[in-house]
């Protein structure tokens, strides 16, 4: 079954709480939550205090993605502040290797994320030498920094190579793909291989935030 995470980035943050609690009644399982930092990409967004704020009302599944320049120096903070798991980019300036020992440490689940530039051979890497210590990859099918943009559809060959290597090999690893996914596109995803789809933009703004989500927990229905 489909995973769905709402990215909490397009939710309203003067009503996060709500906001947290319509998606879980809604049945996402995770809550994706983007943090920026001005530097690794340009926009800026939230810190471990307001995941702190939320995570004591929320029973989901906190998916942190850390698109900042150096996140070893911040992995313990997103750890003490109650998330799941912590995906830190391979174009970071960062030693994604000891990030990784540094989010297991700190009991938590550990990924990898790639940019839709970024080929998989580099994300494959990291996964012949750590397995199934990295619990998920992240696809971007947008340049991460800003929600609302359009999937990129060239990203989806570059997501069958991952399923196709992850299989291969045996690994549990999950594969997530971020950016521009919607009702219209989700079954190219899914027929792809990806067992976690993050959608903002699709969910928050539409008319129907709840019923996108279920729609989207149907997605099977979705793929050709």
């Amino acid at each position: 079954m489909v995973i769905i995470a709402p990215s909490i980035l397009s939710a309203d943050f003067g009503d996060l709480r709500q906001q947290m609690k319509m998606i879980e009644r809604a049945g996402a399982q995770w809550a994706h939550i983007d943090v920026m930092d001005g530097h690794f990409v340009p926009n800026i967004t939230i810190g471990p205090v307001v995941i702190k704020s939320v995570r004591g009302g929320s029973g989901l599944f906190f998916d942190t993605h850390l698109m900042i320049q150096r996140p070893e120096r911040y992995i313990k903070a997103f750890s003490d502040a109650g998330v799941d798991l912590i995906s830190v980019h391979l174009e970071a300036e960062t030693d994604v290797d000891k990030d990784i020992e540094l989010i297991l440490a700190e009991g938590k689940k550990a990924a990898i994320a790639i940019n839709p530039d970024t080929p998989f051979k580099r994300a494959g890497e990291y996964m012949d030498r750590h397995g199934d210590k990295i619990s998920l990859l992240l696809i971007m099918s947008v340049f991460p920094g800003f929600g609302g943009q359009k999937f990129i559809a060239d990203v989806l060959p570059k997501i069958r190579e991952a399923r196709d290597y992850i299989d291969s090999a045996g690994l549990k690893t999950l594969i997530e793909v971020d950016g521009g996914i919607n009702l219209e596109n989700i079954g190219l995803i899914l027929d792809a291989g990806v067992d976690v789809v993050v959608a903002g933009s699709a969910i928050f703004k539409s008319e129907d935030p709840e019923g996108t989500i279920r729609r989207m927990l149907s997605a099977n229905n979705f793929k050709s």
